[in-house]
Formats: structure tokens, sequence, C-alpha cells
């Protein structure tokens, strides 16, 4: 039987500073990858020219869409069996593809493979957190555990077929900016069977002006909009662990003052049944109880009043 063949798919824009590095430690691999993609997302810099200097085959988009769009067309133009999704200016250690076929030439492989991976300060190179998944957890529930765990696809291992059936990432404009987490749940809610590799194979570069980082609110807008979608397709039966998320995100959203999400999350949230969080103290479990919204702002009031080094940053 022949060896199971992986592409490395990179939606990439403006990246010409950060891809080498990337395309560097792709060339670094103790087993080579089949092919190596760019997407260019309508680029204004030269990172179709430095792909290619690396040896990347590169894909140009007509109109800048983003990288969940570019991920779509990677997907759909690769030839290869399985693949991985990164970001440009991430990295790869060189045990990546070895680790990655030993889950591929399984008898019976599973659909999706997260690798732990490695938290740096981009400017300092600073090891900040070291990230596992828990694969008990994903084998036994990937809907419940997509719903409360965000996963980045540049810790991904997907079968290219499973992952093309699905329709692929979740092109929804209302998940913008949340769109990685929007993604998994989509394919866990298509019945892909999921897996975790205790396996430390790719750095993730902390950037004060990255994406997420510079567009903070529209993230968590994002996040509620991704947690609508999982109530209307699993409200009942896991609607306890949306409506956790839900307030989790209500939190969040009062303390940055959006309070018309605020109650849009705390509106769901009583929707699917979700109690009011216990760690809120007595008495905003008790107004809670009654009036969640009011409940929140009461809290987040208290907050800004007595502990108001929370709120400075």
């Amino acid at each position: 039987m022949s060896t199971p063949t992986l592409a490395l798919c990179i939606p990439a824009y403006n990246a010409s500073g950060h891809l080498p590095r990337l395309l560097a430690s792709a060339q670094e691999q103790t087993v080579d990858f089949d092919e190596i993609l760019v997407y260019d997302d309508c680029s204004t810099d030269n990172t179709a020219e430095v792909a290619r200097s690396y040896g990347a085959e590169v894909i140009t988009g007509e109109t800048n869409q983003g990288c969940t769009v570019g991920r779509k067309r990677l997907a759909e133009h690769a030839s290869a069996d399985w693949l991985h999704f990164h970001d440009a200016d991430d990295m790869l250690y060189p045990n990546f593809v070895e680790q990655a076929q030993k889950w591929m030439q399984r008898d019976s492989p599973p659909d999706v493979v997260v690798f732990s991976y490695e938290e740096r300060r981009e400017a300092t190179d600073e090891k900040i957190d070291v990230r596992h998944f828990d694969a008990e957890a994903l084998r036994a529930d990937p809907i419940e555990y997509t719903i409360r765990t965000v996963i980045n696809p540049f810790c991904g291992l997907y079968r290219r077929d499973a992952f093309l059936e699905t329709g692929g990432p979740d092109t929804d404009p209302d998940v913008h900016y949340n769109e990685d987490a929007a993604m998994h749940c989509k394919l866990a809610r298509a019945g892909l069977r999921f897996d975790a590799d205790p396996t430390v194979t790719v750095v993730n570069y902390h950037r004060e002006d990255s994406m997420s980082q510079s567009n903070l609110v529209k993230c968590e807008r994002a996040r509620y909009h991704v947690l609508k979608k999982c109530a209307r397709f699993n409200g009942d039966t896991h609607g306890p662990t949306i409506a956790h998320q839900l307030w989790k995100l209500a939190g969040i959203l009062a303390s940055r003052g959006e309070w018309a999400m605020v109650d849009k999350s705390a509106r769901l949230a009583v929707r699917l049944g979700g109690r009011v969080p216990s760690h809120g103290g007595a008495l905003f479990r008790i107004l809670g109880a009654v009036h969640p919204q009011t409940a929140l702002r009461i809290r987040e009031r208290l907050i800004r009043l007595f502990k108001p080094s929370l709120r400075e940053a």
C-alpha cells in the first residue's frame, strides 16, 4: 500500500516578512511534505515571489476574502490525501511530518488530529506555554469538546476527503474573527472523528499587532455567533455546555461595555436552560435567577468600583 501524502497549506496576505521562517521550517522536516501550497490573498507586497523562491506552489485569489476562503481554496486545489493548514507567521518543528505520518498510516485513522504546540513571544522568542488537548475527551464527544475548547488549524491534521465532504471551513461572515472555532465545531457536527497527539510539533507566535489582538471585540462578537450556531444545531444535546460558554462570553463582553451582545448572550444562555454561574457570588446568582441582564450590569459595576485593576488593561 502506498504511503499517504500530505500537503502544507498556507493562507497568506502581505506575509513576505514571515513566510521565510515558516517555509524554511517546512524544508527542514525529517520527512518531506508532498505538496507546499500558498494561497496569496491579493497581497500588496511580494508574498507570491517569496513563496515561489522556497519552491511553494502559489494560488492567487481574485479579491481579498480572508484566511477562511483561503483554506477552502487550498483544500480544493491540493491533491494530497491529508492537509495541514498553517498560518504564515508561525513555525513547524522538524518532526511535524514524521509525527503526522504515524497517524496517516494507521489502518483506520481519525479524520482530524490535533498536536500539542508551543506558544512563544514573537519579539523575544520567549516560551509562554505549551498547549495540550485532551485526547480521551476529543474521541468521546468531539461536539462537546469543540464547543468549549477553541482549536486552531495550525496544529491540525485533516483527512482531505472527509474535510471536503463537510464543505470545509465555515465561511459564514458572522463567524469571521472566530472562524477557527467555527470550523472545528462544523467538522464535529458533521461526524468527523477527532483525536489528539501530545507531541509538540508547532510553534505559535504571539504578536501584539496580530489579527486577533487588534480586533478583540470583533472576535468576541463572532464568538457569540459561533455559539448561537452551536445552539441551533446542538442545543438539545449540548445545551448546558453552550450556555456555560455564553455566560463566560457575557462576562467578557460586559468588561468591554458591549451591552447589546451581553444581553443576547444571556438570553440565549437562559433559553438553553443554563444556570447562572456559581462563581459569580450569591448576590449575582440571586439577581441572575430573576433578571440576568441586570445581574451582569451590577456585577460589572461592582468590579469597576472595588477591583478597578481588573479593568485597567
